[in-house]
């Protein structure tokens, strides 16, 4: 049996254990004084929701989206040597110039800006 079978198949059989373990195991009876919350034994005098900030949503975003960017680059420089670098270069230059635009529409649009002046 090939190293790569063997592999398929421990990671099918453990997901499904774990996933019928995480099925029959917990109990789910949730009464009144778990699922209300919780102040310091207090009850809640206002809402727990604050008002949330699109600004800050849309810098975490962007973050994100260029987080992922460098995750996806990381591995180039060992890619470009073992493979023909011609097949990746069009394919990362297009990458590259879509998230740059997309970054200085952000930029001159305020985007970025995070108190609003």
């Amino acid at each position: 049996m090939s190293p790569t079978i063997l592999f398929l198949i421990i990671c099918i059989v453990l997901t499904s254990l774990l996933f019928f373990l995480g099925q029959i195991l917990p109990s789910n009876t949730p009464d009144l004084q778990k699922s209300s919350p919780y102040e310091c034994g207090f009850d809640p005098i206002n809402s727990s929701r604050l008002p949330f900030s699109f600004r800050f949503f849309l810098v975490a975003l962007l973050f994100l989206l260029f987080d992922l960017e460098i995750a996806i680059l990381l591995p180039l420089p060992l890619s470009i040597l073992l493979i023909n670098s011609s097949t990746i270069t069009f394919p990362l230059i297009v990458f590259l110039l879509i998230l740059t635009i997309g970054l200085v529409y952000e930029w001159i649009n305020g985007g970025l800006d995070w108190a609003n002046n």
